[in-house]
């Protein structure tokens, strides 16, 4: 049985789409049950390459950013610890519900957060693991990074990750010395104390719009 011949623009679509699953199955995952210094580096340099895709990311498209953040860095991210110790003992208090709702409403925070130290991500751009201090085999580390700009200034960036059943997850991260769940305590106690669980939840979503 003869099968109908292809037009050129069929073939060339098709070697597109080996080569794209080709390129798929060679680039392989960050480890997240490796070295928590080169787990770090594997997601930053997987973010950075998504960023500089395209001609890299334009000044002002936080957009493009944050789905970048979303689809590389998010997955290793225990958003729900965050949110737990960013509530502090305000977390014991909610129901079920209002955690449930808080941790999804926070979300939209966290990807705006380290979307942040991203913005000026350029082809020049690079981000490199600094020398590891910790005990590599401790479940709680924090790996310090830098990020290089081509105008030759650094931002420093440190993420603590916890070691669980599938692996590392990050859980806070510190820019510039300020770590995230201790400012973001602050900020949650204030509004807690004012309007209550559900009016954090209100405001954090009406900030994510």
């Amino acid at each position: 049985m003869r099968f109908p011949a292809i037009s050129l623009l069929q073939r060339l679509a098709l070697a597109g789409l080996l080569g794209l699953a080709a390129n798929q199955a060679a680039h392989a995952a960050p480890n997240a049950s490796g070295a928590p210094d080169q787990f770090i580096q594997q997601v930053a340099d997987d973010t950075l390459n998504a960023l500089k895709a395209g001609g890299g990311v334009k000044a002002g498209d936080t957009a493009k950013v944050n789905q970048v953040v979303t689809q590389q860095i998010l997955p290793y991210v225990d958003f729900e610890k965050t949110t737990r110790l960013s509530a502090g003992r305000n977390w014991r208090t909610a129901t079920p519900a209002q955690q449930k709702a808080l941790a999804e409403a926070f979300r939209g925070t966290l990807v705006r957060t380290y979307a942040g130290a991203l913005t000026r991500v350029d082809g020049q751009t690079t981000v490199k693991t600094l020398p590891f201090r910790g005990d590599a085999k401790a479940d709680d580390v924090v790996v310090r990074t830098s990020i290089s700009q081509s105008n030759g200034q650094n931002t420093g960036v440190d993420y603590r990750l916890e070691k669980t059943a599938s692996g590392w997850k990050i859980y806070d991260l510190n820019v510039e010395g300020i770590w995230l769940i201790q400012n973001y305590r602050n900020q949650f106690t204030q509004q807690i104390n004012q309007n209550g669980i559900d009016g954090l939840i209100k405001a954090l979503n009406q900030r994510n719009q």
